[in-house]
């Protein structure tokens, strides 16, 4: 019997992506798909996705997380809906909507793509 859902499984695989083995060398360059570090990175999602949901979802999310860790749809976001990505609250902000899309494509995934694959 599972203790976790896929979704809980894949969320937590993504905050140890995202926070336990992202240094600073990543977090500083990933934005950059010229950079190792996008691909190194977004490998390391692509890896511990896979292993709980599959390797369709592991290619499929890895290459979502390096899309948005390009900041790229972080400031269309901010833009459309006006959040700030100045002052003492910006950093916040950033962090938070760069984790809620990251979530987001998960749980769109599972409604979504897992389906499609089985």
């Amino acid at each position: 019997m599972d203790v976790m859902t896929p979704f809980e499984n894949a969320l937590v695989m993504h905050l140890v992506g995202d926070w336990l083995l992202q240094n600073h060398w990543m977090a500083i360059n990933k934005v950059d798909l010229r950079h190792p570090a996008a691909w190194i990175h977004s490998g390391i999602h692509g890896v511990l996705l896979g292993c709980v949901l599959g390797w369709q979802a592991g290619v499929i999310l890895g290459v979502f997380h390096m899309i948005v860790d390009t900041r790229a749809p972080l400031r269309w976001w901010a833009r459309v809906f006006g959040q700030t990505t100045e002052g003492p609250i910006g950093a916040h902000v950033t962090i938070w909507v760069d984790q809620v899309l990251h979530i987001s494509m998960i749980a769109l995934w599972l409604h979504i793509g897992a389906p499609l694959v089985q």
